[in-house]
């Protein structure tokens, strides 16, 4: 009897964990995912919008038509001392130049920007007044903070990291373009701007591309931070802010003329 009863139990017991398993078994997938199938009429791979903005890339003297122009050569409108937002004591010629006045101090634009296309031009001093750091020394600050170097580096060696075209601190140029001294050189960059959380971490880094005289030396380059004299960079939370032209204070006699900004905001 209870062997009888014995294998009556096993049995429903082996009944019940057959079903069980039948029931919980995830279904197998007979079905290959379809495959994205090649167009093979042109007019699959066209789209028309956004449609880009009809700019004049030789607007009025030679400036895109969508440029805000900084500096013509007509007088510093745009332009403050950039330390108390006075007035500006840098030298007017009348080549359509302005001339870094020495010790009068840095200045700046009224106008903020974030992520630029910026174009400057810029002559060391046709005399070689010094050497190293102290040859036609000046530099271009985006937001203030981010500096490209200016120098007269014609037969005139120095730390690379801080020669003509550098990152100041941070990146080598890729090549040496400069024009010999006393000519006209020209800067053409695009930068991006930093990015920064609510809780003032940076999110994303500035970047910066730079052609000096049409030649590629700064390719897309990771802004590490502020590009400090002593120390190594910060990175403290900002938003839009001034460009800034540097004043050496060692009698550099650098000029600049044909600044101009398109913002990539």
């Amino acid at each position: 009897m209870k062997k009888t009863v014995l294998v009556a139990l096993t049995g429903i017991c082996l009944l019940a964990c057959a079903n069980k398993n039948e029931n919980d078994e995830t279904p197998i997938k007979t079905k290959v995912e379809e495959v994205k199938k090649e167009p093979t009429d042109p007019k699959a791979t066209e789209f028309y919008e956004p449609v880009p903005p009809v700019v004049n890339p030789t607007g009025q003297h030679g400036v895109p038509s969508d440029a805000i122009v900084l500096f013509n050569g007509k007088g510093f409108d745009n332009w403050v001392h950039a330390d108390d937002g006075s007035s500006v004591q840098w030298i007017l010629k009348d080549d359509g130049s302005m001339t870094v006045k020495d010790k009068s101090g840095d200045i700046k634009t009224k106008q903020e920007f974030g992520s630029v296309q910026l174009h400057i031009e810029w002559r060391s001093s046709p005399e070689k007044r010094a050497s190293g750091q102290n040859r036609s020394n000046s530099g271009v600050f985006l937001q203030e903070r981010y500096e490209v170097q200016v120098l007269d580096n014609n037969d005139n060696d120095t730390y690379v990291n801080g020669q003509v075209g550098s990152i100041y601190k941070q990146s080598v140029p890729l090549a040496k373009a400069s024009v010999p001294t006393g000519e006209w050189n020209a800067y053409d960059i695009i930068y991006h701007a930093p990015e920064f959380n609510s809780e003032g971490d940076k999110t994303k880094s500035a970047t910066i591309t730079v052609l000096h005289n049409g030649v590629l030396i700064q390719d897309h380059f990771e802004i590490q931070g502020t590009t400090e004299y002593i120390g190594w960079p910060k990175n403290k939370p900002h938003g839009k802010a001034a460009l800034r032209l540097q004043d050496h204070r060692d009698n550099s006699g650098v000029s600049y003329r044909n600044i101009w900004v398109r913002e990539l905001d």
